[in-house]
């Protein structure tokens, strides 16, 4: 059977603009974002030669100004298909009204191109709807490599249906399409640890927030996407994409919930790049913000945020900052108030009481903590809780021939845990 052609658009605006190799135009992508004022933007082979598949993924938006701007051509031009289709067929893709098997392990079925009217009834974006609140209720019990397929399965219908469907349901379609995107991404970031994957979901959330004009959601989209530098040491990067989901909050009329959580996650951004005193300055904005009140109330799909977690927020910092004595007690009201439903959290706060024993010179204090949050993460698997344990790990080393030590390595390390990290 003959390979797929791949994207020859591409790869022909690349040679007609005297790029000869993949490797020229990635490096004269990442040069070129430099003199139009774009930092910190790096692409590499490997991401070129993706766009020059038979199925490119949709640029994100700097690296799409930079390749418009070397090559002098649209990006439907230059045989990329956006997220919500287009007047205009593209080579090798399903136009009319019927819809590209989706491949297996393909992320997103494409959506029909054209001739396709508004024929979905007026309440597809509720119907439609019902099921992203399902998916965000059953984000708390279920085992995320189970729930993923689901809320991804779910975004591939929520792409089909959009060029059916008119407004006012075509905005509400668009939010819930939105919402289920962020679930994903979620999901990829704290449960799986693939800040790449992540990183294009939120993409696509927040391209869909857009097609719902709705800047709150899109402020907690941008927030979320801010983690992911933040968590990558680079604050620069997170601290721009901060600037710009308090830009779009300040659009959206953001309750001071909503206000404290970025606050927050703006902290947890300077705590990992190495700055947990501007940290804590955050949080306590944070808590006088939320103990002003709000005029408006929370949107029903932030349900990701409490008084109780900034204080977990806080204690983290704590913890960073070296307040030991502090960072336990907090942590310890954290564990007390957490509600029976966050699982999850709680083995994020076992994690930070046993690296505080363990900070604190404490090893057997440190491995009841550290065990605890093993035998939670048994039942509810979580990825950044499971971190944290392997952090206190690394920080037990001058105890490591301690009896606590190696009965905490021996449970890290049975077969059910070691195999189940794995497959994750």
């Amino acid at each position: 059977m003959p390979r797929p052609a791949g994207n020859t658009r591409l790869k022909a605006a690349r040679l007609a603009a005297g790029y000869n190799s993949q490797q020229a135009l990635a490096d004269a992508i990442t040069e070129t974002a430099l003199t139009l004022g774009i930092r910190g933007l790096a692409v590499g082979v490997r991401q070129v030669r993706r766009w020059e598949s038979s199925t490119p993924p949709w640029p994100q938006p700097d690296v799409h100004r930079v390749l418009t701007h070397l090559l002098g051509q649209s990006m439907e031009d230059l045989g990329f298909a956006p997220p919500w289709g287009s007047a205009r067929p593209q080579p090798g893709r399903a136009t009319g009204n019927t819809l590209r098997a989706s491949q297996p392990g393909a992320r997103l079925a494409p959506v029909p191109l054209e001739g396709i009217s508004a024929k979905q009834p007026a309440t597809v974006g509720r119907d439609f709807g019902a099921v992203t609140r399902s998916h965000r209720h059953l984000y708390w019990s279920v085992a995320p490599a189970v729930l993923h397929p689901s809320v991804l399965e779910h975004t591939r219908l929520g792409c089909a249906l959009l060029p059916e469907t008119a407004n006012p349901a075509r905005q509400a379609l668009a939010a819930a399409l939105a919402e289920s995107y962020l679930l994903a991404g979620r999901i990829e970031f704290f449960d799986l640890r693939q800040p790449d994957r992540a990183s294009e979901t939120l993409l696509r959330a927040l391209q869909a927030a857009g097609e719902a004009d709705d800047p709150l959601l899109g402020a907690a989209i941008l927030a979320h996407m801010a983690f992911i530098p933040g968590w990558a040491d680079d604050r620069e990067a997170a601290i721009e994409r901060m600037t710009a989901a308090r830009t779009y909050a300040r659009r959206g009329t953001a309750p001071a919930e909503f206000w404290a959580w970025l606050d927050a996650v703006e902290a947890e951004c300077e705590t990992r790049c190495g700055d947990p005193h501007t940290a804590l300055r955050l949080i306590h904005r944070a808590e006088d913000t939320l103990s002003a009140g709000a005029e408006h109330a929370s949107p029903e799909w932030m349900d990701w945020f409490s008084p109780v977690r900034l204080s977990a927020f806080k204690g983290n910092t704590q913890l960073k900052a070296g307040h030991l004595p502090q960072a336990r007690q907090t942590l310890h009201d954290v564990l007390d108030r957490l509600p029976p439903e966050s699982a999850k959290q709680s083995t994020v706060i076992l994690g930070d009481l046993a690296a505080v024993e363990a900070f604190d010179g404490r090893p057997v204090e440190a491995c009841r903590y550290a065990i605890q949050a093993l035998d939670q993460l048994a039942l509810t698997w979580y990825a950044t809780g499971m971190d944290r344990v392997r952090e206190v790990q690394r920080m037990l080393a001058p105890w490591q021939n301690e009896p606590c030590v190696r009965d905490l390595d021996d449970r890290l390390y049975d077969w059910g845990t070691t195999v189940s990290a794995l497959q994750r």
